[in-house]
């Protein structure tokens, strides 16, 4: 992999994909979250969204990673 691809002649890295992917999988979860109540249970809603987040992003770059190999 080239840590790239070329979307209509822009070339965007990989990682834009895999945020933009996070970003989709954790707003799905935030709501299913919210719907289950468990931010009643959270003191800061934006930190925990916020480590939500990078927790996801980093998750699915590790798994891009060990994928390539």
């Amino acid at each position: 992999m080239t840590g790239q691809f070329d979307l209509y002649g822009v070339f965007l890295p990989s990682f834009a994909a895999l945020a933009l992917f996070a970003y989709g999988m954790f707003r799905l979860l935030a709501w299913a979250l919210c719907k289950a109540g468990v931010y009643r249970l959270v003191w800061h809603r934006s930190l925990f969204n916020f480590a939500l987040y990078v927790t996801l992003l980093g998750g699915f770059s590790i798994a891009t990673n060990w994928f390539q190999r």
